[in-house]
């Protein structure tokens, strides 16, 4: 199965007080990076979300932001005693200096600033927020898997596409090489006539017949071609199978980049040099496919 090593994925996921938004994005790298951000104050999820995201990734660049949001929180008041003495004791010394008889009522030493604290907590710990983090992280995951998948498809179509183009010219190779051999032997021929002619020599065939197979036997495509035949249809089996991995892909590629130019070096004949250069130019087209392949 062919897999897109770019694609994008959100989930949101709330509970009783507790609400998670997750987005997923990835890009094409060789090996497998990671970029984790969180919420302030829940760090502790970090190498959980890297975890989860090595189980479902194999290669590419990883960015996953997680937002955690506490929607019900448990509110606690304390009574600052320092303040609240500090407060009654100004408080009582002005009373004395006034001779005021009443006394500072509590109520209203308990309303000046700062004596009541609030204490807000959260009610759930990290331990209960993970599950539905988790859940979040999945499920942004899938959805991102969804989107490659979908240009996997596109892929393997495009790439099936380019192998065979790439075979059709590998069969104009084998069939310009008779062609090509006779070309050589006639232009041979006229070129040894005109030379032994100015000396009044004859041209033997033997000769010509030895000259020819001296550039059949240096022209011999056949191995290459066939390792080339070998090499696309591995590929078009492998972008089938289950155990598709850009890898093993772009190592065909490499291989097949070698035996074209293999062929390249060894024939000099103007149309095939045409058509190893449209070769290049599909296995080039696939290298750089396989580049987003996962």
């Amino acid at each position: 199965m062919v897999l897109s090593m770019t694609g994008f994925g959100e989930a949101h996921v709330e509970t009783d007080g507790l609400r998670v938004s997750v987005e997923v994005r990835a890009v094409n790298h060789r090996f497998l990076k990671t970029a984790v951000r969180v919420t302030e104050g829940y760090t502790a999820f970090v190498p959980l979300v890297e975890g989860v995201l090595r189980q479902r990734m194999r290669r590419g660049t990883v960015h996953a932001q997680v937002r955690i949001a506490l929607t019900q929180l448990v509110h606690r008041f304390r009574i600052d005693e320092r303040m609240l003495e500090c407060y009654w004791r100004q408080l009582e010394d002005l009373r004395n200096r006034w001779q005021l008889a009443e006394p500072v009522p509590l109520a209203t030493l308990l309303s000046l600033p700062g004596v009541v604290v609030a204490e807000t907590q959260p009610e759930l710990s990290e331990s209960d927020c993970w599950p539905v983090v988790e859940k979040a992280l999945r499920q942004a995951l899938d959805e991102m898997d969804r989107m490659r998948a979908e240009e996997g498809r596109a892929m393997l179509v495009s790439a099936k596409s380019i192998c065979d183009q790439a075979l059709r010219i590998v069969e104009q190779v084998q069939a310009r090489m008779p062609a090509m051999l006779e070309a050589y032997r006639l232009r041979l021929h006229e070129r040894l006539t005109a030379l032994l002619a100015e000396r009044q020599m004859m041209l033997e065939p033997g000769d010509l017949l030895r000259e020819v197979a001296l550039l059949a036997e240096r022209s011999d495509i056949e191995e290459e071609v066939t390792r080339l035949r070998s090499h696309f249809d591995q590929f078009v089996r492998l972008l089938d199978s289950e155990q598709c991995t850009g890898r093993r892909l772009e190592f065909l590629t490499q291989e097949m980049h070698r035996e074209v130019n293999t062929i390249g070096a060894k024939v000099s004949d103007l149309a095939v040099a045409q058509m190893v250069v449209d070769l290049k130019t599909c296995v080039e087209r696939l290298r750089e496919m396989v580049q987003n392949i996962e």
